[in-house]
């Protein structure tokens, strides 16, 4: 593996150098392949030596780089070293490649590759909440709370992979104004029968009719105010109301999720913390960080001067909490339950000045951890609409992705028979969303298209599923022959050397996307294992090779397709093995 091979670079560098090996590992990254074209498989940007000290940071820096490369000898394991602009390149043995890239596979490794590499071991271990998806009761499942919960499921399957423990956290938004608006309208507009029958879409029609007379009605905003006082204080007709909207939405949130293939180990929520916050309210005051504004309300300063010209509000004039409050609390009771190490929120980005202001104000408490949150805001999605161009709900963009699925399917030469065409159609859909949604920046906005995003060709979740489920097929095709490697040099052709050299960046990539959360990476990552794959199926055949070269190939595609269907489980997508 590549861990095996970077040890043996740094240790030359480090006897060289008179260094520890250690600093060398992560200077040393892998080569990014060029298709059809040879390149060396480590790197070392002589840049990183003068920025630690360890070469003058004056002097040509060419230099610099011909003259170590002259101190550096060939050995066994590095076969070539050659001077670059400012990088030193390594080219290792090309049998050696082959055997040890290939030796974790058909050995119950296979979902270790990369992930046991010491690159890793700088990562900080420990229990990790995630809070993801945090929609609103009463509401059904808007395809804008898609890339909360998908980017959170990504977030969480790494860093569980890195061996980290996980809590998976739905934060729901049980609580607030809303629910006083929901509940006075209710009284007036809503229906016992329709609530059985279509619960979910009918309190959606409640609270949609209840905002519109709000605009205009003083007392409908009044009976908004008076309810959620009730519910405040506990008032058993009001929270049987309200405990009645959570539940139904919960079950029907519970069927969307179990679609996407994504669960959650704690249901948690705002209504979890009214008390707390109250708590939160009086450690503020008792600390002298309440202040009360000129309308009545209360502030934490945030100013750096302390003049107000900054503040957060934490409490109406009412005395009922706000949304901050209620995170102060969450948060507070969250460290106090779990202990974490690192808690980690997935919002849009809007709500960065939120986090911003939560964070600040745990660390003027006196909680110190709060250092160790973290928001990861993502931009918005445009144009994601069905076909009749209606208010998109997640279920139809679900439902309509799996039946433009299954049309593309029926239509297509190749495609399989297969037990559950449904189930096949429904998880490529699925899978087309998310690699839509990740291969760019988070924080970018993108544009929803559909066509694009169920193409079989070209970068999308289709040619994953089906580079996959090609490889399984042949896999399948194969089960007599024993894929095993007895000698290296059956591999050495430039197509077989390019898909191992791409597979020692995995440990790479998955570091780098444990720095920033990102799932480009990976992604980009196993688009271009596919494309890697796609040429390497024409030009290394299994059927019809001699007995050992068959075993070889095959032992090569069987490594191939574990790290795609691993790298693609991280990602949150479930790999199908018939298309």
């Amino acid at each position: 593996m590549a861990c095996f091979f970077r040890r043996r670079i740094a240790a030359k560098l480090a006897r060289t150098l008179q260094q520890s090996e250690d600093f060398f590992i992560p200077a040393l990254s892998a080569v990014p392949v060029l298709k059809k074209q040879q390149t060396a498989d480590f790197k070392l940007y002589i840049s990183t030596l003068r920025v630690r000290g360890i070469l003058p940071s004056s002097g040509d820096i060419q230099l610099q780089t011909e003259d170590l490369v002259k101190r550096l000898k060939q050995d066994s394991v590095v076969e070539d070293i050659s001077a670059g602009n400012g990088v030193i390149n390594f080219k290792v043995n090309r049998e050696l490649l082959v055997q040890k890239m290939l030796e974790p596979f058909g050995k119950e490794e296979d979902e270790k590759f990369g992930l046991n590499s010491e690159l890793l071991n700088t990562l900080k271990r420990g229990t990790t909440l995630v809070e993801y998806s945090s929609p609103n009761i009463a509401k059904k499942f808007h395809a804008g709370h898609l890339r909360s919960t998908i980017i959170g499921n990504f977030i969480a399957n790494l860093k569980q992979s890195l061996g980290n423990s996980v809590i998976r956290m739905n934060y729901l938004g049980d609580w607030g104004m809303q629910f006083g608006l929901l509940g006075a309208g209710f009284g007036q507009f809503g229906c016992r029968e329709k609530l059985k029958q279509n619960p979910l879409q009918h309190l959606f029609e409640v609270y949609v009719q209840v905002n519109k007379e709000a605009e205009h009605s003083e007392d409908m905003r009044q009976a908004a105010r008076d309810f959620f006082r009730q519910l405040e204080q506990h008032e058993s007709e009001a929270v049987s109301l309200w405990q009645q909207f959570r539940q139904i939405t919960v079950n029907e949130y519970q069927q969307v999720y179990k679609r996407l293939g994504i669960h959650f180990d704690v249901y948690s929520g705002e209504s979890f913390h009214q008390d707390q916050a109250q708590e939160a309210v009086q450690q503020l005051r008792s600390q002298g960080l309440l202040k009360t504004s000129e309308k009545g309300t209360g502030v934490v300063d945030l100013s750096p001067a302390g003049d107000m010209s900054s503040v957060c509000t934490v409490l109406r004039s009412d005395g009922t909490t706000l949304y901050i409050t209620r995170d102060l609390a969450a948060a507070i009771d969250r460290k106090e339950k779990y202990n974490f190490d690192e808690m980690i929120y997935v919002t849009d980005s809007s709500q960065a000045n939120h986090f911003h202001q939560l964070f600040h104000i745990l660390l003027a408490m006196g909680h110190s951890w709060a250092d160790r949150c973290q928001h990861v805001p993502f931009g918005r999605v445009r144009g994601m609409k069905t076909r009749s161009g209606e208010v998109v709900f997640l279920e139809d963009v679900l439902d309509e992705a799996r039946a433009r699925m299954l049309h593309n399917m029926s239509q297509a030469k190749t495609t399989k028979e297969m037990d559950d065409p449904e189930d096949t159609a429904q998880k490529v859909g699925i899978s087309a969303l998310i690699v839509q949604d990740f291969k760019g920046p988070l924080q970018s906005d993108y544009t929803f298209d559909w066509d694009r995003m169920l193409q079989a060709q070209g970068d999308t979740g289709v040619f994953l599923q089906y580079t996959h489920a090609r490889l399984c097929s042949l896999i399948r095709m194969n089960e007599g022959v024993d894929a095993a490697v007895s000698d290296p040099s059956l591999l050495l052709e430039q197509t077989s050397i390019t898909i191992l050299q791409h597979l020692l960046r995995y440990d790479e990539v998955l570091y780098q996307s444990a720095q920033d959360l990102q799932p480009k990476h990976l992604l980009n990552f196993l688009l271009k294992l596919c494309h890697l794959i796609a040429s390497a199926h024409k030009e290394l055949p299994v059927k019809g090779s001699p007995q050992d070269v068959a075993q070889a190939r095959l032992r090569l595609f069987s490594g191939a397709c574990s790290v795609l269907a691993n790298g693609m489980r991280i990602l949150g997508i479930t790999p199908v093995d018939k298309m």
